[in-house]
């Protein structure tokens, strides 16, 4: 695996097609049929210095600068993506320090400074897993929260094969590959980890979990359309995971 060419694969992809259509990807929502508004992972925000790692348009530093955040921070590897948070944000009456670059690198990210770190389906675009929770766990302070979320490992997996679920990939399989979403024109780079290698990276970094998520929201559900194929995936399987840690 070239860490530059994932870089630069990945930052090129969300430069030119952006996440405006990514609606489950931005709070209140932790992914496909997750919500904060269930789950009530973040409490009450008011006061808190807050840094999301994978920023995107700024949607999700909306969401806690409406809730009277004290200070929002991102970090986002696209400079278009930068510039859309910029926008949006001063549009909605907000302020930010906004930094383009990769969540593995160092960028004079105050240490021992924020109250919550969180990540909304970005973290899993890491290279270096256990550097960037290293780092993460360095910018929060004693006792300080860090959230996130990505797809389910298990969901990876599966194909829907004759109207039946198949596994058509080893869960253990961890090696990068190139994808093209079926939603939109464009190659991402990624990498299927397995649960554990999250948990265990976590505990190596300092991190203590308080809480998992990886049930599908019934009542989410059912506002979407039955026939739907990640309806009927996320019926049987979960297909977004959240985890809460904190810093020990």
């Amino acid at each position: 695996m070239n860490k530059h060419h994932v870089h630069e694969t990945n930052s090129f992809y969300w430069d030119t097609k952006g996440n405006d259509f990514l609606r489950a990807i931005v709070l209140p929502y932790y992914g496909a049929f997750v919500s904060e508004e269930k789950c009530q992972l973040f409490g009450d925000v008011s006061g808190k210095k807050m840094l999301e790692i994978g920023c995107g348009n700024g949607q999700s530093l909306q969401y806690h600068g409406d809730r009277n955040a004290s200070e929002l921070w991102g970090i986002d590897i696209s400079e278009k993506q930068i510039e859309r948070a910029k926008q949006h944000l001063k549009a909605c009456g907000l302020s930010a320090k906004l930094i383009c670059s990769p969540m593995e690198e160092e960028r004079n990210i105050p240490a021992n400074y924020f109250d919550i770190v969180y990540s909304i389906y970005a973290i899993g675009w890491t290279t270096d897993l256990e550097g960037t929770f290293c780092r993460i766990a360095s910018y929060l302070k004693k006792d300080g929260i860090f959230i996130f979320s990505w797809s389910h490992p298990i969901h990876r997996c599966v194909v829907q094969e004759n109207n039946r679920f198949a596994i058509n990939k080893p869960y253990f399989d961890e090696s990068w590959y190139s994808v093209s979403p079926d939603f939109c024109q464009g190659e991402l780079t990624l990498s299927d980890r397995k649960l554990s290698t999250y948990i265990n990276a976590l505990a190596k970094a300092g991190f203590v979990i308080e809480q998992m998520i990886e049930e599908t929201d019934n009542e989410i559900i059912q506002l979407h359309d039955a026939n739907d194929d990640l309806v009927k995936r996320a019926k049987m399987f979960p297909v977004t995971f959240v985890i809460k840690a904190r810093k020990l």
